[in-house]
């Protein structure tokens, strides 16, 4: 009569280890070899099921890391509820944060180094899916002894002999482009003295006396000195937070955090 099947791979596995796995009389029992070998086993069978359980997640997007890179300005709009929203969400996702200026984020998007990014006017790119999140108007920033400070709002013909401070194209041409755009439409062209490269240098220079400037609405949440932040007349002068992608390149992970982004902007309040 041929040994059952469960004896001969017990009687291979054996004859492999080297080992003695059972006792066979007076009844079957694990010898000390045997009972090592049931932990091993137990153990690699609980990381398999752990492992299957991990990459299920994965496949729903409630695993894995997410990287998100931002411009410094999306701090003071959307971003810090849609992070609060998402971690709540999905603990499961390491949410990875970097911050990058406009043109470096399109750069990262390309190379793969970041998942997603919220960027200010970004230029069209047939490699990215972009998607408009807000839309806020600008707003001048004017230093708190100036003469116009007082009022309630300006035209921007008004700021047409003032220096400004502004930041240099590279950082954000599209950015850019549009206030030059906007200064132009409005008979002049801006006489920038002095150029920094982050919007928090910017508005510190302006506090200073050095010039004014014009930055997004969303800024008036940031209190420094004595600065004034005014609405600007025509109305209608506005600036837009897009969440790109890379085209093409589908992920779970990414499409829970854009579930997430519309139903925090869509609850947001916007700027006036």
């Amino acid at each position: 009569m041929a040994q059952p099947p469960l004896s001969q791979q017990i009687g291979r596995l054996e004859e492999m280890l080297g080992c003695a796995l059972f006792t066979r009389r007076p009844r079957v029992a694990l010898t000390p070899a045997g009972e090592v070998l049931l932990g091993v086993a137990r153990r690699s069978l609980a990381q398999v099921a752990q492992g299957m359980e991990t990459t299920r997640r994965a496949g729903r997007g409630e695993a894995g890391v997410l990287t998100v890179g931002f411009a410094a300005s999306v701090m003071l709009a959307p971003l810090p509820a849609v992070i609060r929203a998402f971690r709540d969400r999905h603990p499961g996702v390491e949410l990875r944060l970097r911050e990058l200026s406009t043109s470096a984020q399109v750069q990262a998007l390309a190379d793969g180094t970041i998942d997603l990014g919220f960027l200010r006017e970004p230029a069209p790119d047939p490699g990215i899916a972009s998607e408009s999140l807000v839309r806020e108007p600008f707003v001048a920033v004017l230093p708190p002894a100036h003469p116009l400070a007082g009022r309630r709002g300006i035209p921007l013909d008004a700021l047409a002999e003032e220096p400004f401070v502004h930041f240099p194209r590279e950082v954000a041409p599209t950015l850019h482009d549009q206030v030059m755009a906007l200064c132009r439409q409005a008979g002049f062209a801006p006489r920038v003295v002095q150029v920094a490269q982050e919007w928090l240098t910017i508005v510190g220079l302006v506090e200073a006396g050095l010039g004014v400037s014009l930055a997004p609405a969303s800024f008036r949440r940031l209190r420094w000195g004595g600065v004034r932040y005014l609405p600007l007349s025509p109305r209608g002068m506005l600036t837009t937070i897009a969440l790109c992608r890379p085209r093409g390149v589908p992920s779970p992970t990414v499409d829970n955090f854009l579930r997430v982004v519309r139903e925090v902007v869509s609850s947001e309040p916007g700027e006036e």
